[in-house]
């Protein structure tokens, strides 16, 4: 009989065992609800969304996002701050995507489509080591006395990793890339298009716009209101030449921007705005901006297909849901090891 109840001790923690490393890993949705796109509240979804959560070795990130139309691409540092996929990591282009973390420290992703990241679309993380499973007690001695005492099973307590602090972008200025991924160039619909893409957003004094064009296609032409009403190309305030040109709003009030190559504002490029006070906005501003791909015309409404192959072993097509404690295959060791237990007891 004692020896029944040792082996069933046992059995007991070499369960708890398990069943605690099989708690350990955690699938994180990233963004929840939002997804993997373009957020509208800017890069501070992400980083608020990270903020509340604990990364550690063995975790995965589920991007999920629909083929064809984003990506998820992991870079450096310093590509993530300039918001560059062309010397990526890892490129995944199925949608959903998943990410096992493997290594600690700082991890950066990126969506490569266009100007998506440098509209927010792009996550930070830090990775913590995976709590290790705590040794389990050692089996009591049997004695002479046929109802053995047996030591309590202690309760494991994994210490926590604290999450990382979300810097608070409350003081930064908000770069906004005028036209979003139509960019700075003759609008099919005229002056309509930038007055629809300018009437949603504040601008405030620190704030910056940036127009993406191709050299020597276009340029940027701060003007008067006069000669904006009029596209009087003469005398500008400012002209800008080189792309992609970086505008710091310096001052409040309205401020008036036209392209100067002949024939281009009266076809609708052409570009008013109202700036209030001193800066400051909830948005993280991208660091750069990708230029668009054309050159007079608007780039098409479909994204283009990206040429990264999906890497093998890297990627599966997981649910969209979190996971939380045990897996399933955590539960049939349980019952396993208790039909053991159970044989070894009677």
């Amino acid at each position: 009989m004692a020896r029944n109840l040792n082996a069933l001790v046992l059995v007991l923690l070499a369960v708890a065992t398990a069943l605690h490393g099989s708690a350990a890993q955690t699938r994180h949705v990233v963004g929840d609800t939002t997804g993997w796109t373009i957020p509208s509240g800017g890069a501070a979804t992400y980083v608020t969304w990270a903020a509340t959560k604990t990364f550690a070795v063995g975790d995965t990130l589920v991007f999920n996002f629909s083929t064809g139309q984003h990506d998820v691409a992991k870079v450096t540092k310093s590509d993530f701050d300039g918001c560059n996929g062309k010397s990526a990591l890892l490129t995944i282009t199925n949608g959903p995507a998943s990410v096992t973390l493997n290594e600690t420290g700082e991890q950066y992703y990126i969506c490569t489509f266009g100007s998506h990241c440098s509209l927010g679309q792009k996550l930070a993380i830090n990775v913590s080591k995976a709590s290790k499973s705590p040794s389990p007690a050692s089996a009591p001695q049997p004695s002479g006395s046929s109802s053995p005492k047996t030591s309590p099973i202690p309760s494991p307590t994994p210490t926590p990793t604290p999450a990382p602090t979300a810097k608070s972008p409350s003081s930064a200025p908000v770069t906004y890339t005028v036209g979003d991924t139509l960019g700075w160039t003759v609008p099919k619909n005229g002056p309509a298009a930038f007055k629809t893409w300018a009437s949603g957003k504040t601008f405030k004094v620190g704030d910056i716009l940036v127009f993406n064009y191709q050299l020597n296609q276009h340029n940027v032409d701060e003007v008067t209101k006069e000669k904006f009403d009029s596209c009087n190309l003469t005398s500008p305030l400012a002209t800008y030449t080189t792309p992609p040109v970086r505008v710091t709003l310096k001052k409040s009030g309205t401020h008036y921007f036209i392209c100067g190559f002949p024939e281009h504002c009266p076809g609708g490029q052409k570009l008013a705005i109202n700036v209030t006070g001193s800066g400051g906005s909830t948005a993280t501003p991208p660091s750069t901006a990708t230029p668009p791909s054309s050159a007079t015309s608007p780039p098409p409404s479909s994204p283009r297909n990206p040429s990264s192959p999906s890497p093998t072993g890297a990627a599966t097509s997981p649910p969209p849901q979190n996971s939380s404690a045990a897996s399933f295959g955590a539960v049939g060791l349980f019952a396993t090891l208790l039909s053991i237990a159970a044989a070894l007891f009677y």
